[in-house]
């Protein structure tokens, strides 16, 4: 996978995401996602306000992260999914918020799509917890 040089902005300072966006990434890291990041769309795409991209080692972790975000921005804002697509085979499975969407990919899903080269253009907002 490609990475880049970006350094992640506060949410604070970054462009407007939701809420639930962090919520989402922590509930990812919470199940082990690996490489969590969140693009800050709004400007680039304007269908949507910012992308959560995390992966898992094997299907059943893809699909234990979908779960844990799903619950965690239900308990947090009451919100589900518009819709979930890529269940079934947990290779690449989005999550629609509407405002904001949550790719969780299996890890050689996430290197062949690389979004956060497709999207290089996005700034990463800070999410993780200051310890």
């Amino acid at each position: 996978m490609t990475t880049t040089d970006s350094t992640p902005v506060s949410a604070a300072s970054a462009p407007y995401i939701p809420d639930e966006c962090l919520v989402a990434a922590r509930a990812a890291d919470a199940k082990s996602g690996e490489e969590t990041v969140i693009l800050a769309m709004g400007d680039l795409l304007g269908v949507t306000d910012a992308f959560v991209v995390t992966n898992g080692r094997n299907t059943r972790q893809v699909k234990t992260i979908v779960d844990e975000v799903e619950r965690q921005v239900k308990l947090s804002s009451g919100r589900s999914p518009v819709r979930v697509e890529g269940l079934d085979d947990a290779f690449w499975v989005l999550m629609d918020y509407g405002d904001f969407l949550v790719h969780v990919f299996l890890d050689e899903a996430r290197a062949f799509y690389d979004l956060e080269h497709l999207w290089n253009d996005a700034p990463r907002v800070a999410w993780a917890v200051a310890a």
